[in-house]
């Protein structure tokens, strides 16, 4: 039979495609010699198996798990369900790629009604042994039973308020039995059976609850959001239980060997006494600073602190590591690569590499291109700070700047969302059914927990703003409103965190752009250092273009000509130019538009200095700049001076049935070509000016949308060439410029070798060539995309990410081709896959000179191609 089961003395690190993070770690820390308790691993291949046999384990997988039990027993000394000595154990998923909080976990499995009493024998502590079991049979019942858990909260919140006490340690052992006996009715009442006293049948029982949780509906949605293959599966690790609440020698805590925030080299961590694991990612008490401990347990903090340093020196990276320490005793019980801000990511990666530990090479693969775009957003302006109401100051858990409405369920925050309302989630604390409201919200504001808990490591993750354990607010989730003192924010009302500082503000504070120096400078310098790509910026106006230079974009790859078309004091000459019936009068009303375009191709050329600037010529099909209402015609026909009726009818001819392939593009200059005309004069007189009053080397590229026949092209070149031809010539300058096109239909890419006998770039407008070479809208697309994700009909939305095995076939037929046609030929790409970073990879291996994105998107697209260079470096050696 193939081997299912690790114990932990036969792993490695290099096994985690099989152990999952968590097993192959725990196996290395036991390698390496840390105090790690006994267990062993039921692989990933195992619970892809439970899936291919209909969701069942196997009698031979069975007695596996029996045999590694006994195994385990014979390990620690003890039995599982024995009533003297009685093993108990916990049953933790662990996946191949970190998904924090998204999977299930079972503690203190083996404890029954006799083990129970055994345990609070053998301890002589029999508080903690009924501790321990509502413990169990709250998790047990939330986790494999199904039950909700606010039904046993409610309990033990009403038997604490009958008893007085604060906290949960406040509890005396017969208040304990009493929550124990209410939670066992619960469970009788919902699932009409007993609860569980076999803990074999508990061990099994929860095992397949494990393997069910990889498709939980959190979990799925974390994989989609991260992009993770949803075919891994999750490993299950079975180990002896080692227990924080024994008592005030006891504890339970986490921590990072970095500042998970801002990279800071010192540890990182927070720790409860008298406490389970859970109660510190839960956040249900607010725990202390890692420091103190070394007040209580001076030996213990020592301990843990030698070994943080084993931990990052062995695995070379910032660790997030978990513990529990046992009567004096310190236990590690998980190791990982800590979650981290995109600023800490950074920050660790260039001090490692100044420490020596890694190379420049290796800090570039440290950090995820996607995660630069937290860098690169406003924060609060200082004078506005200064202004702003503070009302409540809790733990600045992830950086950042938020300002949104208040929503207090997942749910709401995410129907705000889509009606485009910006949104702050507020909870007592969060838990991972949370997360798309945490997707979708601006930031996150907790009452409990610490920069440990859910919200705060969650939030870091995905580069949100969160302030956690604000203890100074007390939420009413019912009545969807929060207090602090005698301010009441209700449902909707506006706030603002402060995610560097954990103030909370009443309502809207105004931010500023990010600075983007110091270590992110020097991660940018090592990428340029090394990626093969240029990287250039899609912007249509000046302010977007020195954005874009600002993040180091090497000029403009599609600047959308038709943007500038809509605005206030054109669009009626716009319009003029539209519904003209002579072409005279159509040129009367291009003379209008003249200057004002001329005008806009001055600034962006000035921003962008000597770099390339590709000006896509009017793409859109003329009726989107028309009106369609009676009421705004009967407007428009009073400004042109027009007969109503007259105007409605053009307007009603200029209607397609489906004006996305229809008169469009190069198609609106083989019919107005006077149009296209215009808007070479203003892209040439631009260039001129800059030239001649200023000195500025302008190097414009004309770029013909639609192209799909080569002698469309023909046709649109030679006006193009003339025009621009006559006007320097009449100027008396050398000024040099290219004529290429957009590679989006299927047929230019086909024909690719006969295009590129006109054109000297090609850039590729993936946008469309993806939506065409589908037949796919993107526009309506939106409605069927998310049913074929669910159903891996696609891994992720082909609009946003490179469809490589389709269209990518098609751009690589294209590069062939029109290279063999024109040698020095300049291949680019200026579609929305420019920014994405597995898409970049593509375009490097394929041989593109050049992608380009957003302004935004820059930096990400600069670090991806570096990445490109080392993985493909990687993989050809």
């Amino acid at each position: 039979m193939k081997k299912y089961i690790y114990f932990f003395d036969e792993g490695s690190k290099e096994m985690k495609s099989l152990l999952g993070g968590k097993g192959a770690n725990l196996a290395e820390m036991n390698k390496i010699g840390l105090p790690v308790p006994w267990g062993f691993t039921i692989t990933t291949e195992a619970c892809n198996k439970y899936y291919q046999d209909g969701k069942k384990i196997t009698p031979e997988l069975k007695e596996k798990i029996f045999e590694n039990l006994d195994k385990l027993e014979r390990k620690t000394n003890k039995k599982l369900g024995d009533n003297e000595n009685p093993l108990l154990v916990s049953v933790r998923s662990g996946s191949v790629i970190s998904m924090p909080g998204m999977m299930d976990t079972v503690l203190n499995l083996g404890l029954n009604d006799e083990t129970t009493e055994g345990l609070g024998r053998l301890t002589e502590n029999p508080r903690f042994a009924y501790d321990s079991y509502r413990r169990f049979i709250q998790m047990f019942g939330d986790v494999v039973l199904g039950i909700s858990k606010y039904k046993f909260d409610n309990i033990l919140d009403s038997v604490k308020e009958a008893n007085g006490a604060e906290n949960d340690t406040d509890l005396t052992v017969d208040n304990l039995k009493e929550i124990v006996d209410k939670y066992k009715s619960v469970v009788k009442k919902i699932t009409n059976i007993e609860f569980p006293q076999d803990p074999k049948e508990q061990l099994m029982m929860a095992v397949i609850a494990v393997f069910d949780s990889w498709n939980n509906s959190r979990a799925i949605v974390y994989r989609n959001i991260n992009d993770i293959p949803h075919h891994l599966g999750t490993a299950v690790n079975v180990q002896s239980m080692v227990f924080g609440n024994l008592g005030e020698d006891s504890g339970t805590g986490v921590a990072f060997t970095r500042n998970p925030s801002n990279g800071e080299q010192k540890v990182f961590g927070e720790f409860l006494i008298n406490a389970q694991g859970e109660d510190v990612v839960a956040g249900i008490r607010t725990p202390k600073a890692i420091e103190e401990l070394n007040n209580i347990m001076p030996k213990v903090y020592d301990q843990f602190m030698e070994v943080t340093k084993t931990l990052e020196g062995h695995y070379k990276d910032m660790q997030d590591i978990e513990f529990t320490i046992e009567r004096g005793n310190l236990y590690i019980l998980q190791t990982r690569t800590g979650k981290r801000t995109a600023k800490a990511a950074v920050n660790i990666a260039v001090d490692m590499v100044n420490e020596g530990v890694i190379n420049k090479e290796e800090a570039i693969m440290r950090i995820n291109p996607e995660q630069i775009d937290q860098l690169l957003h406003p924060t609060f302006k200082l004078e506005e700070l200064e202004k702003a109401q503070k009302i409540a100051k809790g733990l600045p858990a992830s950086p950042g700047a938020a300002t949104g409405k208040v929503y207090f369920t997942s749910e709401e925050i995410v129907e705000a969302s889509k009606k485009g309302d910006k949104t702050i989630l507020v909870r007592l604390e969060t838990s991972p059914e949370d997360i798309e409201g945490m997707v979708s919200a601006e930031g996150i504001l907790t009452s409990r927990g610490g920069m440990t808990s859910h919200a705060a490591v969650v939030a870091r993750g995905m580069g949100k703003c969160c302030v956690a354990g604000c203890g100074e607010i007390k939420v009413d989730e019912k009545k969807k409103l929060f207090k602090v003192g005698d301010i009441v924010i209700k449902e909707g009302e506006y706030i603002s965190l402060n995610g560097n500082t954990g103030i909370v503000y009443k309502g809207i504070v105004k931010t500023q752009e990010a600075e983007l120096i110091g270590s992110f400078s020097k991660i940018m310098e090592w990428a340029d250092e090394i990626r093969k790509l240029k990287v250039r910026t899609n912007a249509d106006t000046p302010r977007d273009s020195e954005m874009a230079v600002k993040f180091g974009a090497e000029g403009i790859g599609l600047c959308r000509t038709e943007h500038m078309f809509f605005k206030d004091n054109r669009i009626l000459a716009v319009r003029e130019m539209i519904v003209a019936k002579t072409t005279e009068e159509r040129k009367r009303a291009l003379d209008k538009l003249l200057p004002f375009q001329q005008e806009d191709f001055i600034g962006i050329f000035e921003a962008m200095g000597p770099r390339p600037v590709t000006i896509r010529l009017l793409d859109p099909p003329l009726h989107e700049f028309l009106p369609h209402k009676d009421s705004d015609i009967k407007v428009l026909s009073d400004e042109l001076n027009m007969d109503f009726n007259k105007l409605k009818e053009t307007v009603e001819d200029l209607k397609e049935i489906n004006p996305m392939l229809g008169h469009r593009g190069c198609r609106l200059a083989i019919t107005y070509p006077e149009i296209y005309e215009m808007q070479v004069k203003a892209i040439i007189l631009a260039a001129i000016h800059l030239s001649k009053d200023k000195g500025i080397d302008v190097k414009p590229e004309i770029m013909i949308p639609l192209i799909g026949h080569e002698k469309e092209l023909k046709i649109i070149k030679e006006l193009v060439k003339n025009t621009a031809d006559q006007i320097i010539k009449d100027n008396n300058v050398d000024l040099q410029y290219k004529i290429g096109t957009m590679i989006e239909i299927p047929r230019a890419a086909l024909i690719a070798d006969l295009i590129a006998q006109e054109a000297e770039f090609f850039s590729f407008g993936t946008n469309d060539l993806t939506q065409m070479t589908y037949g796919f809208s993107r526009d309506d697309s939106g409605k069927f995309i998310n049913e074929y994700r669910q159903k891996e009909v696609f891994e992720k939305d082909p609009f946003a990410r490179l469809d490589q095995s389709g269209v990518g076939k098609l751009m690589e037929m294209a590069v062939k081709l029109g290279r063999e046609a024109r040698k020095d030929i300049k291949l680019g790409i200026c579609g929305e896959h420019g920014g994405d970073p597995e898409s970049i990879d593509f375009c490097h291996r394929i041989g593109l000179e050049y992608v380009s994105c957003s302004p935004f998107r820059v930096p990400i697209a600069r670090l991806a191609a570096a990445q490109a260079v080392i993985i493909n470096k990687d993989q050809s050696e």
